[in-house]
């Protein structure tokens, strides 16, 4: 296994199968972002308060409610065993780096990033307007409200490019990565804490990159719930249900514990008041993970549809083009097929109209040469949603295509230049227009409290719905913007937070002044961001946004942004906001903010050469009163020297290189280094070499020809030698633990050992750790004593 990084600290990964990819993959992840693993891991099992204080008590409350980390464990046990056992090797990689984490943590954290990323919100702020202000002003907030996205992605022949949108978060929601084994040579975009690349990905002859559908897949019940006989019952389509129902206690950091309700209805989970919440993934435990192995795999276009057919959500629009220059145009997840009043507000329980039917909604694929995504509504999507962004974004898009814009210039396109007056006067106006509207008499009803979790207020506040839908608010009143503000309008403070902006003076300031940077930050994280002035607005492809009338400072933006070239790899490009790093004192921290701030974007390095290689650590485990034992790739180069020292002693003449210079055990661990079979491990212990460790495919060596090589047989040379310490008993140490890692891998059934017929030290050694003789053998440079342990030995030893 081998760890090389570009000069952003962007991690390229190489192994020799995909289960020991997955467990570097989750060693690499635990390194460069161990911080933000910890607080998503504790946000998907509802207990980030118990560290981070009262702050976090409100989501923690709902991920006990919607039953987070239950989904995830549920789905987990569902998943195909190649699929868990993927992300058990994640977990574990996870783990070697310090890390809490469990198999199921990866689809925990999943769901922490998109629960709040669909439509129920929504259907909250729908049912509030629709109470206070009549069904009819329904359409005046016909737009994406603040759980949509400005994302964008394109493809046109020999290439995809686009950037997500969405909260602009420290450390980012994504992590750059390459990830490569015989199988696949996959580079993309990650959640960190989730094995494989999910969203955008080049795999060399194929790419693929997604956009949000603006599907509505998730429905809000009214349930109707009584008491009987000391236990609670829902009013269902054909009567009274039975209720699951249990309490909870949330650990709050220098506060009381706070006990949650737990109540779940044949529906879903109550989430808030008397709502439950259904979504595909509860309703069916199926997160979709099960697509995201054969995903890694795919060479074309039909493999990328293929393997997200198994998707369930989010509901995604995807582009996938590949190296013959075919493309598709694709819808992936699931979508209940009901009522049409369950797409727009909470819905009763009790009415059978409003039950989802067996059947999901069918999904879109279709061939493409030229196609364009910015959620905006299409014939893929429309059967699916009810909120779209407006369309100009796509279309400004396809304008700059035809004219043969650089992919760079159009994610960067925008009418609010940061360094625009004119475009301050603009934003300025508008904010003023915003303000006023919200003052209009006839809208203060919507001000009444909703009555709603104050977790939901980013969707349910009537300054910030009104503010992103200000042209269809003014429509709906009738209003003439002239009438309401017919002069240069006041500016707002470019340090005020998200909330009520602040007045000032009539100023000639440009947008970027005030349209600043304004990333939410991880829970602990203390680091300093420099000021970063932005162009670009929510009708924009620079979809930098921010709400009119509530603040000029940007929180939502490209999350990242990509160029995939599938006729040479290497003239692929990326970035994402901030960097690889969520340690602020690494330099890859923050050093590819200026590149996204000015639209500039970072090679994908394809060469391994043009990488710089950085030691593995491979296993770790601490040995009582030795220290720690650690194992690292042998470098052929760096540790021939004290390799050399050690095999031409006479006490290491068995391992046959007695007679041999340091150039030439250079060269033959340049020869195993190059082999998918056979490896070679330096061992230390506290960081100071103490030996030699192989491993080898009995298959694919001498050996195999030997004796009957069963399915699971693996092999193992050791060689310790830590003369001038003192390590009591250091052999009885080590070889147990080595043997704990390799059986760590399911598919080992019986490791191989074959010594020199005159080593009767390591003969003896070998059958005191259970191993039991086999034949003698022949192997041309040496006579050998074949030597087996099976695992059931030595698991019964080991319990």
């Amino acid at each position: 296994m081998r760890i090389h990084r570009d000069a952003h600290g962007i991690p390229h990964l190489r192994a020799g199968s995909v289960l020991d990819l997955a467990r570097l993959q989750g060693r690499v992840t635990a390194t460069d972002r161990g911080r933000q693993l910890q607080v998503e891991r504790l946000r998907s099992e509802g207990r980030l308060a118990s560290v981070a204080g009262a702050a976090e008590l409100g989501w923690d409350r709902f991920a006990r409610r919607v039953r987070l980390d239950d989904t995830a464990r549920r789905s987990f046990a569902n998943l195909d065993n190649s699929t868990q056992r993927w992300l058990e090797a994640y977990a574990e990689g996870v783990r070697a780096g310090g890390i809490e984490w469990h198999p199921w943590s990866s689809l925990g954290v999943f769901q922490v990033q998109h629960i709040l990323f669909g439509t129920f919100g929504n259907k909250l702020w729908r049912a509030h307007v629709e109470r206070t202000l009549g069904p009819a002003a329904l359409s005046w907030f016909a737009n994406e409200g603040p759980g949509g996205s400005g994302s964008n992605a394109w493809t046109v022949p020999g290439q995809i490019a686009g950037d997500p949108h969405r909260l602009l978060e420290l450390p980012g929601i994504y992590q750059q990565i390459r990830l490569a084994c015989p199988a696949f040579d996959v580079a993309g975009l990650t959640f960190p804490g989730v094995p494989g690349v999910q969203h955008f990905g080049h795999a060399g002859s194929v790419a693929w990159a997604i956009t949000n559908a603006m599907a509505d897949y998730q429905d809000l019940y009214l349930e109707e719930l009584r008491e009987v006989d000391g236990r609670l019952q829902a009013r269902g389509a054909t009567g009274w249900e039975p209720v699951v129902t249990h309490q909870e206690t949330i650990l709050v950091r220098d506060e009381d514990p706070v006990v949650v309700d737990i109540i779940e209805t044949a529906r879903g989970p109550v989430i808030d008041g008397n709502l439950s919440l259904r979504t595909p993934a509860r309703s069916e435990f199926d997160l979709g993970f099960d697509a995201l192995l054969p995903l890694l795999h795919a060479s074309t276009v039909d493999d990328v549809a293929d393997a997200l057919s198994r998707w369930v959500e989010p509901v995604n629009s995807v582009l996938t083009a590949d190296s013959t220059g075919r493309a598709r145009q694709l819808t992936v997840g699931r979508v209940p097929q009901r009522d049409d009043r369950n797409r727009l507000v909470p819905v009763p329980a009790w009415e059978a109209r409003h039950a989802w039917q067996p059947e999901w909604a069918p999904m879109f694929s279709s061939e493409v040469t030229t196609a364009v995504n910015a959620n905006d509504r299409r014939p893929d999507t429309a059967p699916h949603g009810v909120d779209f962004a407006p369309p100009a974004r796509a279309r400004r898009i396809r304008e700059l295509l035809d004219l043969g814009v650089p992919p760079e210039k159009i994610h960067m396109d925008t009418s609010l230049p940061a360094d625009s007056a004119d475009a301050g006067r603009r934003m300025a106006r508008q904010a003023a227009l915003a303000r006023a509207v919200c003052d209009r008499p006839e809208l203060q009803p919507l001000f009444e409290p909703s009555g709603y979790d104050p977790l939901f207020a980013p969707w349910t506040d009537p300054r910030a719905r009104i503010g992103i839908a200000l042209d269809g608010v003014l429509a709906g009143l009738g209003l003439d913007p002239a009438a309401l503000v017919p002069s240069p309008a006041p500016a707002s403070s470019p340090s005020s937070p998200p909330g009520p902006a602040s007045t000032g003076p009539a100023s000639d300031v440009p947008w970027g002044a005030r349209h600043l940077l304004y990333p939410l930050r991880l829970p602990g994280l203390d680091a300093v961001v420099p000021q970063i002035e932005l162009g670009g607005s929510a009708g924009c492809v620079l979809n930098t946004s921010s709400v009119p009338g509530v603040s000029d400072l940007c929180w939502r933006g490209p999350v990242a942004r990509y160029v995939w070239d599938l006729t040479d790899r290497s003239r692929s490009r990326w970035v994402v906001p901030f960097g690889a790093s969520d340690d602020p004192s690494s330099p890859h921290f923050l050093d590819q903010l200026p590149l996204w701030a000015s639209g500039e974007l970072v090679p994908l390095v394809t060469d391994w050469e043009l990488l710089t290689e950085e030691p593995v650590t491979v296993f770790a485990e601490k040995l009582p009163g030795l220290g720690e034992l650690t194992m690292i790739r042998l470098a052929p180069a760096t540790h021939a020297p004290v390799v050399h020292s050690w095999v031409i002693k006479e006490r290491n003449r068995f391992w046959g290189m007695a007679e041999h210079s340091v150039a030439d055990v250079e060269e033959i661990y340049r020869f195993v280094d190059g082999l998918d079979s056979h490896h070679a491990y330096l061992l230390l212990l506290d960081g100071e070499p103490i030996g030699v460790f192989q491993t080898y495919e009995p298959s694919q060596d001498p050996v195999g020809e030997c004796y009957d090589v069963r399915p699971g047989d693996f092999g193992l040379h050791l060689l310790l030698d830590a003369s001038g310490r003192e390590l009591p008993h250091l052999t009885s140490a080590v070889f147990p633990a080595l043997l704990r890692h390799l059986f760590a891998e399911p598919g080992r059934r019986r490791i191989v050992a074959e010594p020199d017929i005159r080593n009767d030290r390591m003969i003896s050694r070998l059958q005191r750790e259970g191993f039991t003789l086999g034949a003698e053998i022949d192997l041309g440079h040496k006579k050998a004593q074949l030597t087996f342990l099976e695992r059931d030995r030595f698991e019964g030893a080991e319990g």
